[in-house]
């Protein structure tokens, strides 16, 4: 019913999602131009620079997917458990309403 290691998985995933969003974070902005460098030079540093944070946004994307059909599935299985229970106290409720009642003794009260 449950799968071993969801909150693992989860755990892993949500780390990664940090290391990523860090990691962009690190590549910070768009390298300056520097005057002395002719512009083509600078037009491919921008150019690594833009394909290096593509790179780390996809990744991020990808984990975020992982991340979510991980939730989606730890949630299914709440569902399930919450199913299971419902059908268990219907059972239970029922099997008490079947059996036959037994008059109640009162108790004697000391004084």
């Amino acid at each position: 019913m449950t799968e071993i290691g969801a909150g693992e998985e989860i755990y892993r995933l949500r780390k990664k999602i940090q290391e990523l969003s860090s990691e962009i974070k690190s590549l910070g902005k768009i390298p300056s131009e520097k005057p002395e460098l002719i512009e083509t030079t600078n037009i491919l540093r921008i150019n690594q620079h833009l394909t290096e944070v593509h790179d780390k946004q996809t990744e991020l994307i990808s984990v975020y997917e992982e991340y979510g059909k991980a939730l989606e599935n730890m949630l299914k299985t709440v569902f399930d458990i919450q199913n299971d229970l419902k059908n268990l106290l219907r059972e239970q409720t029922k099997l008490l309403s079947e059996s036959p009642k037994k008059p109640r003794t009162k108790r004697k009260t000391r004084n």
